[in-house]
């Protein structure tokens, strides 16, 4: 038999070594310098609005190459930083080097940051998109996209989506021209006060339907220019109608719903007349199909040419929004149309501009802040909307 002591003393001897070895085991797996963890787009690489891939796709430019962009202030990684990342990463995860499952996919998207993050312009515009995905949707689109059979003929499809997106957008604007031709129809048949709703063009309307309307009722009496005799049909039967009963007395507003459904079909032609009531409230025409403004567009980027006057306004009135440009003054439309507010940088400085004139601050203050601000670096529309809330 082992004596009492010698089995105690083993035992605890035993309990010690794997006690020390568990401890050594967790130490090993919490140091990250001992064993690398490999990357994991889903977790390391953080996410972004992109469903075009205009950029990183689903994944953030910074986080791919190893930079936080929430954590690094006012410090941001300088272009050397983001070579000197680019360089070591891809040394790790080039194919060639790199046989582990996913690595090539790994090496693409670091390559794809690193152009973006490399490249002035696309960064500043990245920049601008990461708390813009409504802007991002107006200049790139949804992610919503649709994918055809292989039998189906793509030329085929394409004619076909843009023949219904032209006819879309033909009756919209039809419906735009409508909605205030309505609205004019029946200022002018009910004889609207600008209180009620009219308008100096509706009361315009108004008068000249009552002229036609008395025309066409004074033409109903024809008098023979030799004895005087009213010769017409119902000046004949004017006798025959006497001796018959008159009919009951019409209310005030029944004579005055008579006159209106009188005076309706003579307005209705008379508004029908109008093309365009100003403000884009116009008839639709061969313009308004997008099959032919697109094409007539891509062909003079093809050419090279510079961009008319139509097409700058439709760029301009994609950028700022219809409302936007329904509401500015012909001053203000004309200085937006030499802006080229589709570019991203002029349509902040734009936005920036239209906070400061909100706030009622003199040129001067406004070039000192614009100035200061640039300084600093701080976004002129965050720090706008900041002051009101506070």
């Amino acid at each position: 038999m082992i004596p009492h002591h010698i089995h105690t003393t083993f035992v605890l001897l035993l309990l010690l070594f794997t006690s020390h070895t568990s401890y050594a085991d967790e130490s090993t797996t919490d140091n990250p310098t001992t064993t690398a963890k490999p990357i994991n787009p889903d977790t390391d690489w953080g996410s972004f609005y992109d469903p075009k891939n205009v950029f990183c796709g689903k994944y953030d430019c910074y986080k791919i190459l190893g930079f936080d962009y929430f954590n690094w202030g006012d410090a941001p990684p300088s272009h050397k930083e983001i070579t000197k990342s680019y360089r070591s990463l891809s040394r790790q995860w080039h194919p060639d080097k790199n046989k582990a499952k996913g690595a090539r996919e790994k090496f693409v998207a670091i390559a794809k940051a690193y152009e973006v993050l490399t490249d002035s312009t696309k960064r500043l515009e990245y920049d601008h998109f990461r708390d813009r995905p409504d802007e991002y949707f107006r200049k790139y689109g949804s992610g919503v996209l649709y994918e055809y059979a292989p039998k189906s003929d793509t030329v085929f499809v394409v004619i076909l989506l843009l023949a219904a997106a032209s006819a879309f957008t033909y009756y919209a604007q039809k419906n735009r021209w409508q909605t205030i031709a309505n609205h004019l129809i029946k200022a002018a048949v009910e004889d609207w006060s600008t209180i009620e709703g009219g308008s100096a063009e509706s009361m315009e309307i108004r008068e000249k339907a009552l002229a036609i309307l008395a025309e066409q009722k004074g033409g109903d009496t024809a008098v023979d220019g030799e004895n005087g005799k009213d010769t017409s049909v119902a000046g004949k039967k004017g006798k025959v109608g006497d001796k018959k009963k008159k009919g009951p007395k019409l209310t005030s507003k029944e004579k005055r719903e008579k006159d209106m459904e009188e005076l309706r079909p003579i307005v209705v032609e008379l508004v029908n007349e109008i093309d365009d009531f100003g403000a884009g409230f116009r008839k639709p025409t061969m313009h308004d199909l997008l099959v032919m403004w697109w094409s007539k567009y891509l062909i003079r980027r093809i050419k090279k040419l510079e961009y008319n006057d139509e097409e700058r306004e439709a760029l301009t009135i994609s950028a700022v929004g219809q409302v936007a440009w329904v509401a500015a003054s012909e001053e203000d439309r004309a200085k937006m149309l030499k802006m080229d507010l589709w570019v991203t940088d002029n349509l902040v400085a734009w936005k920036e501009e239209q906070e400061m004139n909100l706030s009622g601050l003199s040129a001067t203050k406004k070039k000192q802040l614009k100035k200061y601000l640039k300084k600093k670096g701080v976004n002129l529309e965050n720090a706008m909307y900041d002051d009101k809330m506070d």
